[in-house]
Parts: C-alpha cells; structure tokens; sequence
C-alpha cells in the first residue's frame, strides 16, 4: 500500500504542474466551453487513470530506466522511433514552458521580471539533476499534497460563496479562446498532452519498482486522484471566472481574492508544483540523450537546462497557446498505440506479475535474519529469477533493494552479486 501511495503522488506530481497548479490549462482546455467543459474534464480523468495504470505498469514490467526501452520492445523500429522522437521533443518543449510558467508566477505575485523567476527555477533544477531517480521521486511525491490542499481550499471556499447568476459566468466563460475545439477533442487533447510530457518520467519511476501490480494500482490511484482535483479545479474557476479569467496565474488570483496573504502561500505551492514537472522534464530528457554515455548525464544534463531557459523568454500563455495542442495531438496517437499494445500484452504481463511475487516471497526469506533460507528453496529462486522476462542480476538486486527496505536492512550490505553476504542454509 506504500509503495502504490508513493507512486500515485509521484505520478500526479508530474502531471500537475504543468500548467494545472496556474489554472491555465483548464481554462484554455475545459472551462471556454462553460459548463460543458466540466464534462470534458470528467472524460479525461477516465481516460487518464487508465492509462496511467497502463504506462507505470509497462515500465515495472522492462523495469525501464528510460522511455525508450519500452518503446523498442512494445513496436516495430520505425514506430519505436518516431514515439521516441515525440517524447524527447516534449520534455524539452514542456521544460522551457514550465521555465516560463515558473517566471510569469512570482511576476504576477511579487512584480519582479520573470526572468528571475525562470532563472530561480533553472538554478533548483540543475541542482536537482544530481540527485538519483529515487530522491527525485522522493521530492515529486513530497511536495504534491501542497497542490491537493491548495485546490481544496479554493473549492471549499467557492461552494461557500457561489455566484446568483451562472448564466453569465457561462457566457463569458465561452468567449475564451481554446486551443482545440469541440469540449471532447479538447479532453482528449489534453490527455494527450499530460501524458506525453509525463510518459517519459512515469516510465522510469514504474521501472523502478519490481512489483507490477503496484505501479498498475498506483497509476490508477494517482490518475483518479488527478481527476478529483482536476475538477475541483475547473469548478471553482469557472464559479470565479469574472474574477480570475484574465490573469496569467488564476489559481494564485483565486487565493488572493480569498485572503491577500494566501496568495504568498499559494505562489510558492504553484512554484514547487512548477519545479516537479520541470525537473521531471528535464531529468527524463538528460536520461535519454545520455542512455549509451550515461557518463555524460551531468553536462548535457546543464545543457538542455540552459537552453530551455533561453527559449522560455517567449512567454508562458503564448507557448501554451502554440504549443500543447500541437503536442497534445502527438499524445493521442501514443496512448493508443501504448494502450493497444498493452491489451495484447496483458496475459505475459499477468504472468510475469504472479512470478516476480514468487521471488519476492523467496528473496524476503533470505533477506530476514529471522527466517531460515534452505537450499531448496535457493534452487526454487535461482529458477525463477532464470524464468523471469527481466534479467536475472537486475529484477534481484531490484526487488533486493525494496525488500531490505520494508525490513528496514542496510541496503549496502550486499555482495558483488548483489546478494546478501548472509549464508544460505542447507536444507
């Protein structure tokens, strides 16, 4: 249940700060179309457990370290390639919007230009970049119940204050520009564009955990959790749209309608949500340009950072505006291809699933210094480690690694092998 909860925040991290923590998002994508994009949020939060089941679990299963492992084996080299190429130009697009996002915020809270917000964000970024994938996790997971409480706040708060005429909040509400037209192709467009730019990271954290079953639960978890705020979200803009329609940041205009001082509170909660798709972004893109010289991660890493920074200066909502429906597109076409795949993969995924459960129960037994590990049951784990889709040395020392956690082991103390110094007993 840990694992799935970790997981689920890790997965919503990444996606909200993508333009839902500023609110920008939901009203380019679901509130121009009044109340009827209230319905397209419904539809996409439908669309986003699903796949979000389906994506973490694909990457527990290649235990991928990068997106573009799954690819290979999930399609034919030309299709492989080209979803390849759509994901890595969506790391460095959304990279350089979420820099802009990241300025165009403390300049509306505070006044400052907003290269100083963009550059605050490039300086944590890079500094992030040195840590590993799991303390990377570890930060996203951390800092998403922020937004949760945040988006809470402002629903309770509007549901106490609701507007006497709905019929004009709806009105202007549709004279808003959107990107992509009608409200269904917008939800689906949407979709597309969250799970692209999150693809890339979701992969890499479901490929970081050995329990199948659990990325799949906590892809769910975190794509109804998603959804639940997603909704929250578009309610209460739309209920304040006369209020907050016109600004860059609406969710920081709807705190600071509330109580003035919230608004500092709320433009920290939407930089930290900002900084978990930004890194998000960045670190998957740095993995993959760097996957045969992983030696290399470090300069390039700066590189694309730096470059990203540059392009941010051409301003938070008209990237958006060109941006995310091009991308969004893209991201159509690679949930149905990852989702059709995964129906035909199911069975070996399911089977895969019931064996790594079979290693774990083993591998808990050798790992316990309370239990007693024969040589029969040595034997029954060598050949399931041998029967195992994943290689033999990388699904143990993986599944080693959570196991000594949840027996709150010293995880250095393991041999070359990657196997606990601990004798096995004969039977």
């Amino acid at each position: 249940m840990k694992r799935t909860i970790s997981i689920a925040l890790a997965f919503v991290g990444l996606l909200v700060g993508a333009g839902f923590a500023t609110g920008q998002e939901v009203i380019q994508y679901f509130i121009s179309f009044g109340l009827d994009g209230i319905w397209g949020a419904v539809l996409a939060g439908i669309v986003f457990s699903l796949a979000g089941a389906v994506i973490l679990q694909l990457g527990s299963y290649y235990l991928a370290n990068e997106h573009n492992l799954v690819f290979k084996n999930m399609s034919f080299q030309w299709l492989s390639w080209v979803l390849d190429a759509m994901v890595t130009i969506t790391l460095f697009a959304i990279g350089f919007v979420m820099l802009a996002g990241a300025g165009s915020n403390l300049s509306q809270q505070f006044g400052w230009p907003t290269w100083v917000g963009s550059g605050l964000m490039l300086i944590l970024v890079i500094i992030t970049g040195f840590f590993d994938v799991d303390r990377v996790s570890s930060i996203i997971s951390l800092v998403t119940p922020l937004i949760i409480i945040a988006v809470l706040v402002g629903f309770i708060y509007t549901m106490f204050h609701l507007p006497s005429d709905i019929s004009q909040l709806d009105s202007m509400a549709r004279d808003t520009e959107s990107p992509v037209r009608p409200w269904w192709l917008s939800a689906l467009n949407y979709n597309g564009l969250a799970l692209l730019l999150g693809v890339s990271m979701c992969l890499v954290i479901g490929g970081n955990h050995a329990d199948t079953v659990a990325a799949g639960r906590g892809g769910l978890a975190g794509g109804v959790l998603y959804t639940i705020m997603m909704l929250m979200a578009a309610v209460t803009i739309f209920f304040t749209f006369d209020k907050v329609g016109g600004a860059q940041v609406p969710m920081l205009k709807i705190m600071e309608n509330i109580h003035p001082w919230l608004a500092y509170v709320m433009v920290w909660i939407i930089f930290a949500m900002i900084y978990n798709t930004c890194i998000g972004m960045f670190y998957a893109l740095g993995k993959r340009l760097t996957a045969k010289r992983p030696e290399r991660f470090t300069p390039v890493f700066i590189v694309v950072c730096v470059l990203g920074y540059a392009v941010s200066f051409v301003g938070f909502t008209e990237l958006m505006g060109s941006v995310y429906p091009a991308l969004g597109y893209a991201g159509m076409f690679m949930v149905l291809v990852i989702i059709i795949f995964w129906a035909r993969s199911r069975v070996e995924i399911s089977k895969e699933s019931r064996l790594r459960s079979k290693i774990r129960k083993l591998v808990r037994r050798r790992e316990d210094p309370s239990k007693r590990f024969t040589s029969k049951q040595a034997r029954l784990l060598e050949h399931a480690l041998a029967e195992s889709q994943a290689e033999d040395e990388q699904i143990e020392e993986t599944i080693i690694e959570e196991v000594r956690e949840e027996l709150h082991l010293d995880p250095e103390e393991t041999d070359d092998a990657g196997k606990t110094e601990k004798p096995t007993a004969d039977s």
